[in-house]
């Protein structure tokens, strides 16, 4: 599910700097990485992002709105482990990047696509 305004405040939440350090991750351009940003944006569970029911098609049960809402050590890095590989699969199907480097990115990427989630939350 495509939604630009998470898309715009991951990308600010990121910065000028970090985008260009997943950028070199990736082996691309700063472009490329904004679109690595958008393909995971759109390419996290809907109950991850305050767009879908618990419980979907990872079988998370209801724990992305609490760790988005702020849930954090060995529970944040079990989701986010069990998110990472399918999403960076998707991810590199849609950019035509290799899995193994989208997922090297993510390591970068997720945790400020949850902390943005959480501050989205919040407001």
């Amino acid at each position: 599910m495509a939604d630009d305004s998470l898309r715009a405040d991951v990308l600010d939440e990121l910065g000028d700097d970090r985008i260009e350090e997943l950028a070199q991750e990736l082996g691309t351009d700063t472009e490329g990485a904004k679109q690595v940003v958008a393909a995971t944006v759109d390419e996290l569970p809907a109950e991850l992002t305050g767009g879908g029911p618990p419980g979907g098609a990872l079988g998370l049960g209801g724990l992305g709105g609490g760790l988005a809402g702020g849930l954090g050590g060995g529970l944040m890095s079990g989701v986010l482990s069990k998110i990472t590989r399918p999403v960076a699969e998707a991810v590199a199907k849609r950019t035509g990047l290799p899995p193994a480097t989208v997922a090297k990115a993510l390591e970068l990427l997720l945790p400020v696509v949850m902390t943005t989630i959480a501050k989205r939350r919040k407001r």
